[in-house]
């Protein structure tokens, strides 16, 4: 479905049942909470049965309960503020008291989501793209700058025209980038919610002529609207910190399969590398 839910439901509301219109006025009211709900706790709080809760979900034309909540969740990620999502966070957390268990089970399963969901063909024309690129450019700002900078440092062991965006002021973005064009590539990382430094940083990089690549988390990012290729990646959120678990896994993917390209000249790199890190003492020797 591509309308909006809440739109949907506010349209649709007059023709609900009395039972299905508490439903929908508390999601219309309270869709940063109802879309973790499940269904009973959904029929719950409106004083329905969770049968009722599914049937409003079939009416709005989903396959089921599953299917709506997310509809709404991925509808509202981008909406929520750090304020709501700590609210949320507390909701989902207070009822269980093995945070351990559920965090890590939380970022298995969103693992799980996105190798049953990444487009391996768009995932090896990247891998293309960046061994054929005359200059490779990487942005992430904020909680993606790690994923950015991880994705560059060990790219940079594999390639030598691997360039990672610094940004501290906006104007330093189009300092760094202002050549690229036909024949780079730019990787833009952002998840919700989505930075527009990142959006108007991958717009240029698009306008300038150069292959865009958006690691992200939906189609209906605003990153993947301006990517030539698209690379998802569940960040479904536990908390109030976002959850990079499966896009760092998908980015040291991205590095292993460049890399496999690249063997003999690592051979060499690493030859090097291990002298240098030897005679500069850069790691600790250990007694083993």
């Amino acid at each position: 479905m591509t309308k909006d839910i809440l739109v949907d439901i506010k349209e649709r509301l007059p023709t609900f049942s009395k039972g299905q219109k508490r439903i929908g006025n508390y999601i219309l009211s309270s869709y940063s909470r109802a879309a973790y709900m499940t269904a009973h706790k959904l029929g719950q709080q409106v004083n329905v049965s969770e049968s009722t809760v599914v049937r409003f979900a079939t009416e709005l034309g989903y396959e089921g309960y599953p299917s709506m909540q997310k509809a709404l969740q991925e509808m509202i990620r981008n909406k929520l503020t750090t304020l709501q999502r700590l609210e949320v966070s507390h909701e989902r957390i207070i009822n269980n008291e093995d945070v351990l268990s559920m965090v890590m089970h939380a970022d298995a399963e969103n693992i799980r989501m996105t190798l049953e969901g990444v487009n391996k063909e768009s995932f090896d024309q990247v891998v293309r793209a960046i061994l054929s690129a005359r200059k490779v450019y990487i942005v992430g700002i904020r909680s993606a700058s790690a994923i950015a900078e991880f994705l560059g440092f060990y790219l940079n062991m594999a390639l030598d025209n691997v360039v990672v965006v610094h940004i501290n002021s906006f104007s330093e973005v189009f300092e760094q980038i202002f050549r690229i064009g036909e024949g780079d590539i730019l990787l833009g990382i952002s998840f919700p919610r989505y930075s527009k430094r990142t959006v108007k940083t991958m717009r240029y990089a698009k306008a300038q002529g150069a292959t865009t690549v958006a690691i992200t988390d939906s189609a209906l990012s605003p990153l993947a609207e301006l990517a030539d290729h698209t690379l998802q990646a569940k960040s479904d959120m536990i908390s109030f910190v976002d959850s990079l678990v499966a896009p760092l896994s998908l980015v040291n993917a991205l590095i292993t399969a460049v890399s496999r390209q690249r063997d003999e000249e690592l051979t060499g790199t690493f030859d090097k590398l291990e002298q240098i890190w030897d005679e500069y003492e850069v790691f600790e020797k250990t007694d083993a």
